[in-house]
């Protein structure tokens, strides 16, 4: 093998090698990936019980229901449709009805969204962008014209 051949070689090795480890790169994230949905777009998604999602809206009124220890039951609207949501854990202070919300994980056997990680609003005019991109587009939420 010539010392061109060799040079050659150990190029198109590193070039396969940085290749693989990009794919797998991906792959990894890919499995990882959490798709933001609000209520109404559920209707007409597929998604599967255990897939990890993130569900935004506001929590609707009068849905908050405590239970035992740190579980918390409540709905999530965009004002057209609602989820219902468990939570178990300690919420965020600023947690209330009608403001928004972005929860995280999977839809159960029974059709309930388990949450594993609950977002809230952090002041009187900050609502997470996702939602209100999603409530802007369904013509919910208004921006004050403050901001």
């Amino acid at each position: 093998m010539t010392r061109k051949q060799k040079r050659l070689s150990v190029i198109l090795a590193g070039l396969a090698f940085l290749g693989a480890a990009a794919g797998l790169t991906f792959y990894a994230l890919g499995q990882k990936a959490s798709y933001f949905y609000m209520p109404t777009d559920l209707a007409t998604a597929t998604v599967q019980p255990g897939q990890r999602i993130r569900l935004g809206g506001l929590v609707e009124k009068g849905t908050i229901v405590r239970g035992q220890g740190a579980t918390v039951a409540f709905s999530v609207t965009d004002k057209q449709k609602s989820v219902k949501v468990t939570y178990t854990g300690i919420l965020p202070d600023l947690f209330r009805e009608d403001q928004g919300v972005i929860t995280e994980g999977a839809f159960g056997p029974d059709g309930v969204f388990v949450a594993d990680s609950v977002l809230a609003k952090h002041d009187e005019r900050y609502m997470p962008k996702e939602v209100a991109d999603g409530l802007k587009a369904k013509g919910v939420w208004q921006e004050s014209k403050s901001e």
